[in-house]
């Protein structure tokens, strides 16, 4: 047998990663430095030190969501980043559209599927389903796309329940781009009587294009989040980061992806985490649950833009093509 020194042998861990208890400073900023610095605690840290030096370096910082983002409860969250010049693209399933287009009008969403199944009434609200429809199709004729068509119709409804929580109001005032990417048949409002196939793939493929162009920011430092969407917003992302590159021969490159969701999937580790950054750029898989780590995300990085911390330089971000994992 064959025996080492200890101070000779790799360690994966030191005692000064470890996390520390809390003292006197009992702020948000002490508690993050508290954290120890392993594994998805580390990770964490560093995404927020991404989208912090994106937003230095005026970056893109893409953010995509999955409806149950919406629907508890965060959008005030995302649109202090967007006030903040943050983020400079929100795209959404349909899903989130709905969520985010009813708690602005009516001041409530997400109904019991269940009981509406029973006797077919799940998704059958007149008006969201009217309203949602008709802006689709005027935003066809105006030459809109879904995220904006649905902004307008907002804007030019006759009353609103809760203005300031609509991420598709907040996008409109401070104009950034919106954008909504539909599947046909998978949402509620594609069953009401006024859905019209050629005005919700009009408006939601302009949507795609749109999304596409936003993603020439993420080069050389951006960042892309991926927050809650197992399926439509990874494949759409995959699409429209293969037409950026086409048109903007391989860039953009050497960014930092993030999924953050509650479980892990195949799509969002694939065609955001691990395919973007195969070749520049990092990848992060971070699980929780959103209405508890995406609070969190925001808060640690306006905490990290209020004490400046936007000197992260993209150039020497490690290039790794496989996800960091806790």
């Amino acid at each position: 047998m064959r025996t080492v020194p200890v101070a000779v042998r790799p360690n994966k861990v030191n005692a000064r990663e470890f996390a520390q208890p809390p003292g006197n400073d009992r702020s948000f900023g002490a508690f993050l430095g508290a954290l120890p610095d392993v594994l998805v605690a580390r990770d964490f840290l560093a995404v927020v030190r991404a989208i912090a030096s994106a937003a230095g370096l005026q970056r893109g910082v893409v953010v995509m969501l999955g409806g149950h983002v919406v629907k508890t409860g965060l959008a005030p969250t995302l649109i202090e980043l967007m006030t903040r010049g943050v983020i400079t693209h929100v795209a959404m399933n349909g899903s989130g559209a709905i969520h985010d287009f009813e708690i602005a009008r009516f001041g409530a969403t997400s109904e019991d599927v269940a009981a509406g199944l029973k006797d077919g009434t799940f998704g059958m609200a007149e008006e969201t389903g009217r309203e949602m429809n008709d802006a689709f199709v005027a935003g066809m004729q105006a030459g809109q796309g879904m995220g904006e068509s649905l902004g307008v119709a907002l804007e030019r409804a006759p009353s609103l329940a809760n203005p300031e929580l609509s991420l598709l109001l907040a996008a409109r005032r401070l104009s950034i781009p919106i954008s909504v990417h539909a599947a046909l048949g998978a949402e509620i409002i594609h069953q009401h009587p006024a859905a019209s196939g050629a005005a919700i793939g009009d408006t939601s493929h302009r949507d795609f294009r749109r999304l596409a162009h936003s993603l020439i920011r993420l080069d050389d430092g951006g960042v892309v989040l991926n927050l809650g969407s197992a399926v439509i917003m990874p494949e759409v992302f995959l699409k429209a980061l293969t037409i950026a590159r086409n048109l903007g021969g391989g860039k953009p490159e050497a960014f930092t992806s993030v999924d953050l969701d509650m479980q892990r999937h195949h799509r969002p580790r694939m065609n955001v985490v691990q395919r973007p950054t195969l070749h520049s750029g990092k990848g992060y898989e971070i699980t929780g649950h959103h209405e508890i780590m995406v609070p969190l995300l925001v808060w640690a990085v306006a905490q990290a833009l209020d004490v400046g911390l936007t000197t992260v330089s993209p150039t020497t971000a490690p290039a790794s093509g496989a996800p960091s994992r806790g």
